[in-house]
């Protein structure tokens, strides 16, 4: 199956929620335009009161679609946007890419990984339950973070269902995501 865009959203405010859209336009350095996580600092309410002057690190949010498919058959019916994604993608493991990963998105745009969501306790709050769903252990025991991925935008550009997208790795040694 090839890699592909599922669905687009973004939200001026902080929301848990975003909105699907038709399309979303990535800005180079800064994020999904018109969405309240976009700029070249920290937006993420919490970080911004740890330090505000933090890069931000998490300008554009991926999930993909296949996690939906597993909550469902856990009980938890989640559609694209609701866990606060800017895109939702098919076809690509996410979590299993290296820090640094770029991921080639449509025509222009091009995102590059830097870590992983860390669920938060607005994920119960939106259904209660789901942030256990949402955790998993490695055979080794470390926890497995599924909440999706986080990235910076390098090369902007419209962004659409139906897009296709490709992964570029970088060079080796590969770092494993942790959280950002």
């Amino acid at each position: 199956m090839n890699a592909v865009v599922v669905a687009v959203g973004s939200s001026a405010t902080h929301a848990f929620s975003k909105g699907t859209r038709e399309r979303i336009r990535l800005l180079a350095g800064l994020g999904v335009e018109g969405d309240a996580h976009s700029g070249v600092t920290v937006k993420h309410r919490s970080r911004v009161a740890q330090d505000p002057t933090q890069p931000n690190l998490r300008q554009v949010h991926l999930i993909h679609t296949e996690l939906f498919d597993e909550l469902l058959t856990k009980g938890y019916e989640v559609l694209p946007g609701q866990m606060g994604e800017n895109i939702a993608t098919r076809g690509v493991d996410l979590l299993a890419l290296p820090v640094g990963a770029r991921l080639r998105v449509g025509e222009t745009a091009v995102l590059e990984l830097t870590g992983l969501r860390n669920p938060c306790k607005q994920i119960d709050a939106f259904k209660p339950g789901l942030m256990s769903a949402l955790l998993g252990r490695a055979a080794d025991g470390t926890p497995i973070l599924k909440a999706g991925v986080m990235s910076i935008v390098v090369s902007g550009g419209f962004v659409q269902p139906g897009d296709a997208i490709a992964v570029e790795l970088p060079a080796q040694p590969h770092r494993k995501l942790e959280r950002v």
